[in-house]
């Protein structure tokens, strides 16, 4: 453990192990005593399955715990039984394909802000983070799509985003080191003020969605949120109006898209401009492809995406290079709970008792697998376009960015989306340079790194030191 930095992410962990002691394998037992309960780690595909879609274990208490202070523990990620189902039932629809392509608009149009300030940043010629921008971007979608509102967080402070992320920084998991990080004497006060500034907030946002769908001449709102309302009402053809109920359990959902949303999302933006800025092939053949569809200018590009958003189906480069990208980074795993009785067998027959145990589903040493992954550790897009056969078509259930099984992220169709459309219209006009080299000149200290990599991901998955950039205007190329 002494060889990672501190920063960097707990995923790396398994696999450090795993590497100091080869014949452990991907499924094994650690004990973090006093910090944290007994961990069983999973990185198996058949193991993985067993979990999450034989047998989906329920998350575990320390996560609940950890959102906690967030969600009230009514959030759909921590949940179990009957009222998860009734929940993620009632969301489900707000988060289809189908339902987000007719919010392509106002994604665009926060995409559209992101651009202006690349061109501002082209104005300065400066070093910047990309992550400062990217988390503004992505929250600012987050709002626009759940609650149908401009947070205008790129462009100036909002205070309940303020509230948030002071709140997020206040988190602490069951199993942090720091006994002054887990026990400090401000933290409930912290989230007491957060909770209620964040409320006061979100509160009167959501009694005008309630408004709009009691009111039969007003136009109903497109968000998750006014389909989420509607879902509920018709689970229940008993209910006339929205009681407190929706609107307890409304504002934690709200609160948690909003934070579990934009983070994994900005990381995923992230370390897709570093693996184009750092593979110029990949980079051209993705600009090929887009101008092929959108055409080779921003204006046409957008007109396209507004009138015809199915067509961001029809980019089966761009699409292998974000799987590619959520192989080597990662930005979520899964915390199960073990239950007394059963057991995981792996695919040597070895069974593994859960009972007592965090059960660790993380993807991160298996996305790096070379059992499953030949050049496990080279940016390869092109596996996801060979044919079945071939030595680079992925194993099944080897990928696992989202997780399967019910209790999969429900925001994956949003994120894939989002991500598209950020390096279709960023890609017309912008090329982005990584400055690790740079920033590194200017601090004292020596570069860390995760195994020679310098974009190693932190605690909460994004690249280290939030990806120092610089960004020019594009220099274009012919396209073959």
């Amino acid at each position: 453990m002494s060889s990672l930095p501190t920063d960097s992410h707990n995923q790396y962990l398994p696999g450090l192990l795993r590497r100091a002691y080869p014949d452990m394998g991907p499924n094994f037992y650690m004990d973090p005593w006093p910090f944290g309960a007994p961990v069983l780690f999973i990185s198996e595909p058949s193991t993985l399955h067993q979990i999450t879609q034989e047998h989906s274990l329920p998350k575990h208490p320390d996560l609940r715990e950890f959102l906690r202070p967030l969600s009230n523990g009514l959030d759909i990620v921590t949940m179990d039984g009957p009222i998860w189902k009734k929940w993620r039932n009632i969301y489900n629809p707000g988060f289809s394909l189908a339902h987000l392509m007719t919010l392509t608009p106002v994604i665009i149009r926060e995409m559209l802000v992101f651009c202006d300030i690349l061109q501002e940043r082209v104005e300065k010629q400066e070093l910047f983070r990309m992550k400062n921008l990217t988390d503004k971007l992505t929250i600012d979608i987050i709002g626009t799509v759940i609650l149908d509102v401009q947070l205008n967080t790129q462009r100036s402070e909002n205070t309940m985003v303020t509230a948030l992320k002071r709140q997020i920084r206040w988190l602490v998991f069951g199993s942090k080191l720091n006994p002054w990080e887990r026990w400090h004497p401000f933290r409930r006060i912290v989230h007491w003020y957060s909770t209620r500034q964040i409320n006061r907030y979100l509160h009167p946002h959501l009694d005008h969605h309630i408004s709009k769908l009691q009111d039969r001449n007003a136009k109903p709102s497109k968000s998750i949120t006014s389909l989420a309302l509607q879902e509920y009402l018709a689970d229940d053809n008993s209910k006339k109006s929205i009681d407190s109920t929706f609107k307890t359990f409304a504002i934690s959902q709200i609160k948690l898209f909003l934070f579990s949303g934009h983070d994994t999302t900005s990381s995923t933006i992230c370390y897709i401009w570093y693996v184009m800025s750092t593979n110029a092939l990949v980079r051209e053949r993705v600009r090929g492809e887009h101008a092929k569809v959108f055409g080779r200018n921003l204006d046409e590009a957008v007109r396209k995406l507004k009138e015809e958003p199915h067509l961001l189906n029809r980019l089966p480069y761009t699409t292998a290079v974000i799987k590619e990208t959520l192989r080597l980074y990662p930005v979520g795993s899964s915390l199960r709970g073990g239950e007394p009785g059963y057991d995981i067998i792996d695919s040597q027959g070895r069974r593994f008792p859960t009972n007592g145990f965090l059960v660790w589903a993380v993807s991160q040493p298996l996305h790096r697998d070379p059992a499953y992954w030949p050049q496990a550790d080279t940016f390869l897009p092109e596996r996801w376009l060979v044919p079945p056969g071939d030595p680079l078509f992925p194993v099944k259930g080897a990928w696992r960015p989202f997780e399967y099984g019910p209790r999969n992220c429900i925001g994956q169709e949003l994120a894939t989306m989002e991500i598209k459309i950020a390096m279709i219209l960023v890609c017309q006009k912008f090329d982005i340079q990584i400055a690790y080299e740079e920033l590194d000149r200017q601090k004292a200290s020596a570069p860390k790194n995760v195994d020679g990599e310098r974009a190693y991901q932190l605690t909460l998955a994004g690249p280290a030191d939030c990806l120092p950039c610089r960004v020019k205007l594009r220099q274009t190329r012919s396209v073959k």
